[in-house]
């Protein structure tokens, strides 16, 4: 790697000089609670709508949700499923399992029930906690036929986010508050009853954090081992790398189970003693009132969410005015978005790039520096490499190619996870050597800006969210109407991507493309169900019968 073109660093003069030698003090984000609560224990940690949680409360709430969850039998690695919104219960429970020494496993709200069995079975959770509506309505019974299957979930924790707040908003808010259920604890309630935290659980920064589910090369979901020292790590670079004030105000806009809003939102909120304010979900005008209301300094979330903002009848650039830095990422950010957000509200969007596998960004657009503009091809700058983290550029043969030249990025570095959870052969194909080979195709200029120019082959990207066409098609082939079905993401001047799916239909069957998607929505995350679907009399395939998916792309793009 010393004689590599990309190690050389021609773009090291970019990064901010407080962001190349930061040196985090703590050894995880537990650690880092820990200090501010020394520190400035009555320092407002979240924000809740009408609610405050200072960093000493959140302390002791999670203190105890880990002393519960180790009276019950938790055990140092064990595996706590947590499957919530934006709201301080997530973080009281992501933090207390943390203390008890489990490993988190953050599942998407949106999942239906056979996605959450997929992850509840590789990952042998132990302990779920969710809120009390999804496991009312469908986690029990998934919960019932993982356990049938050998893998029990021993523990289960509800809540209900009306809790820690007494105003709400109904745009979001929309439910009520149920009979806490007999099969399971009310977490606030554990939260309040004062457990100690058990000794002896301290977190290394090489103990994995996190299992993250992520489609990669093959259909079914893996799961990404995110360690505390990942999670730091970019973090950190968050705290020194945004041009920020002391104690900042970080807003919620990313999920806090995905990655993005894991360690860009949370993460750095810890590290840099700062307040992270919580609106449950997306919802345009109720993150705009947020905005107004609380002023906050930073934010990421993909381009749709910024395009929905702007479209918004009730946007001013006032509601913008507090910001110093606003990201992007998980989706495409288009330029022309860039500058139009610019000349209506004042700020200029930062780009930038990462994986699920590398614990978020490897690549950003320094706080001083504005991201160019391919004169060739339009593209966007996602940005320059980290400190201690090598972006190359290869081709097919794991060369590097020049400058300019496209290829697949390669990533090293503090951020990239040792593997995948328990899965040797799909580790050592994506990690040979430790270098998280991503599939996306890109590539660098001489000054170090770093261009995402095609994605993984077959990877459906819509709003930021990465669909795996075999997800879909599965569910596809289990309609009695389907004999063959392909999945392919096609253009969408909102989404970026949209999903669309080919089928050919059975003899004798007579049905109206409509009910496939109906049929998918059903099943799947609401991302993921395809928008458009085609019936055709066969499907293009290979002389050995596989389906061409890259023929039915071409079709798709050229009937645009």
């Amino acid at each position: 790697m010393t004689d590599s073109l990309y190690a050389a660093k021609p773009w090291v003069g970019l990064l901010n000089e407080a962001q190349r030698g930061a040196i985090s003090p703590d050894d995880s984000l537990v650690h880092a609670l820990r200090r501010v609560v020394a520190e400035t224990p009555d320092r407002t940690f979240l924000t809740y709508f009408d609610g405050r949680l200072s960093y000493r409360e959140v302390d002791e709430l999670s203190d105890s949700v880990a002393g519960y969850l180790a009276a019950r039998g938790l055990e140092h690695g064990d595996r706590v499923a947590v499957l919530l919104q934006n709201s301080p219960h997530f973080v009281i429970a992501l933090l207390g399992a943390w203390k008890a020494g489990a490993i988190v496993v953050p599942v998407n709200p949106m999942y239906k029930s056979g996605e959450v069995t997929h992850v509840l079975r590789d990952g042998e959770v132990a302990a779920l906690i969710c809120s009390d509506r999804a496991w009312e309505s469908y986690l029990r019974e998934t919960a019932a036929a993982v356990e049938e299957s050998g893998s029990p979930v021993r523990i289960v924790l509800t809540g209900c986010e009306l809790d820690f707040q007494t105003r709400g908003d109904a745009r979001v808010l929309t439910f009520e508050r149920l009979p806490q259920a007999s099969d399971a604890e009310d977490l606030v309630a554990v939260a309040k009853e004062g457990h100690k935290a058990p000794d002896g659980r301290e977190l290394a920064p090489s103990d994995i954090a996190l299992i993250s589910y992520t489609s990669g090369t093959s259909g079914a979901p893996k799961g990404a081992t995110n360690t505390h020292g990942n999670i730091l790590y970019n973090a950190e670079r968050q705290r020194t790398g945004l041009g920020l004030p002391d104690a900042p105000v970080y807003f919620a806009m990313a999920p806090l189970f995905h990655i993005t809003g894991m360690v860009c939102q949370l993460g750095a909120s810890l590290v840099s003693g700062g307040s992270l304010v919580l609106v449950y979900r997306f919802e345009g005008g109720v993150v705009l009132d947020a905005f107004a209301e609380h002023r906050p300094h930073y934010t990421v979330g993909p381009s749709t969410a910024f395009m929905a903002l702007a479209a918004h009848p009730a946007v001013t650039p006032d509601h913008f005015a507090s910001f110093r830095n606003i990201s992007s990422g998980g989706a495409p950010l288009p330029p022309a978005l860039v500058e139009k957000f610019r000349a209506g509200f004042g700020p200029y969007i930062r780009n930038g790039y990462g994986l699920t596998e590398c614990t978020a960004p490897c690549a950003s657009v320094p706080p001083q520096l504005e991201a160019p503009v391919d004169p060739a091809s339009g593209t966007l700058a996602v940005g320059v490499p980290g400190p201690d983290s090598v972006v190359r550029i290869v081709d097919d043969r794991g060369e590097e190619v020049p400058f300019g030249e496209q290829g697949e990025i390669v990533v090293r570095g503090p951020q990239v996870v040792p593997g995948y959870w328990r899965r040797p052969e799909a580790t050592a194909e994506t990690f040979p050597d430790g270098e998280l080979r991503t599939g996306d195709i890109g590539f660098m200029d001489p000054e170090g800006w770093l261009y995402v120019v095609d994605r993984k082959k077959d990877m459906i990207n819509a709003s930021g969210f990465k669909v795996w066409p075999r997800e879909v098609e599965d569910v596809l082939y289990t309609h009695p109407a389907v004999r063959e079905a392909a999945v392919v993401g096609v253009p969408d001047g909102y989404r970026g991507e949209t999903v669309k799916a080919y089928i050919s239909l059975r003899p004798g069957a007579e049905t109206d493309p409509d009910e496939f998607a109906v049929y998918c929505k059903e099943r799947l995350a609401a991302y993921k169900y395809p928008r458009q679907v085609e019936i055709l009399p066969d499907l293009p395939k290979t002389a050995s019968g596989k389906i061409l998916r890259r023929e039915l792309r071409s079709r798709s793009h050229d009937s645009e």
